[in-house]
């Protein structure tokens, strides 16, 4: 072999060798940081409201048997403030390699982007979905002396006295107040909004007639309406709740096609790795349906789904497009 020949022979060799190494380094990278050793150091799972709330029990709940199941501690992070902004955007703008989660809601991830238009991030474009965890309805309570025994007789009256009836909701932009906008806008009734610091104080006005009807959660009230203290007149799923079993939908009683099914999952920054995600998903599903689970959700009167995260994104973004569809044809701002 001549000089030349064996000279072209090394630098073949040569590059032969530094692209196995090349390979060789990657994958080693690329294992470390994947879902074999995922996760090998606290996870943060930010819930954009104050402790104590149900979105704080679902996410502490969640993150307890996250901790058991895959050995690191999963750590509730409460970031409330302006609707769930804070929370949201800290998450959105946190580093996408799996040690970010965010409990996400119809609210959050909905209803903020349709009301707000400059909103600082995209739901729909800055966060990965993991799993719808649960869906919930909301209930149509009355004060029991509103001359209404049904949805049915609360239009009729609402459409006699426009203007005169109120609701009370959990805020401006809450989920409670785009229900009863929603409700507004599919019935032409002319009811006004009164805003609440949340729903414990919108339902001791509405026990005392200072308002005419509330849509709140579940639970909260309840053991007012088994008391004869309030009037249920139906829940806005499109299937009778387990929590209430005798109070019809909305569509049945007389509001056909209405349907309003409240919802929280979790969610990564964008870019969080697929294989990350999908570890995730298929933990948090296994944990979806153990007994101690479905007991917390029996007590707050929470539906378990464990979707994929193809499912959630896409159910993200038809719910961005379902209210920002309402925001615009009812008017509806925030100040």
């Amino acid at each position: 072999m001549n000089s030349k020949s064996h000279g072209q022979l090394m630098k073949t060799l040569l590059a032969a060798c530094a692209a196995a190494l090349l390979t060789f380094t990657s994958t080693g990278v690329q294992s470390a940081g994947g879902a074999d050793t995922y996760p090998d150091h606290p996870v943060r799972v930010i819930v954009p409201f104050p402790p104590g709330g149900g979105n704080d029990i679902l996410a502490r709940a969640m993150s307890a048997r996250l901790t058991e199941s895959l050995g690191q501690q999963f750590i509730v992070d409460n970031r409330g403030g302006a609707g769930g902004l804070i929370g949201g955007q800290i998450a959105a703008t946190s580093d996408a390699d799996g040690y970010t989660l965010f409990l996400g809601s119809m609210g959050g991830l909905a209803h903020n982007p349709a009301l707000r238009p400059n909103l600082p991030y995209k739901p729909a474009r800055d966060f990965a979905g993991v799993t719808l965890l649960v869906t919930s309805p909301f209930i149509l309570v009355v004060y029991p002396g509103l001359a209404a025994n049904s949805v049915k007789e609360l239009i009729a009256l609402a459409r006699a006295k426009p203007g005169t009836l109120n609701y009370g909701s959990a805020g401006v932009a809450s989920s409670l107040h785009m229900t009863g906008e929603l409700f507004k806008h599919v019935t032409k009734i002319n009811i006004v909004h009164v805003a609440y610091k949340g729903t414990a104080p919108a339902l001791t006005d509405l026990l005392a007639g200072q308002v005419q009807m509330v849509f709140s959660t579940m639970p909260p009230p309840l053991p007012f309406v088994k008391n004869g203290k309030l009037r249920a007149l139906g829940v806005t799923t499109a299937k009778r709740s387990k929590a209430a079993p005798d109070v019809p939908t909305i569509a049945e009683a007389g509001v056909p096609g209405f349907e309003v099914e409240n919802w929280q999952g979790i969610v990564a920054p964008a870019k969080t790795p697929r294989t990350i995600i999908d570890k995730l998903n298929r933990e948090m599903v296994k944990i979806l349906a153990q007994p101690a689970m479905l007991e917390v959700f029996g007590t707050q009167g929470l539906d378990p789904v464990g979707n994929s995260p193809a499912q959630f994104d896409k159910l993200i973004r038809a719910e961005i497009d379902k209210w920002t569809a309402l925001v615009k044809a009812a008017g509806i701002r925030v100040d």
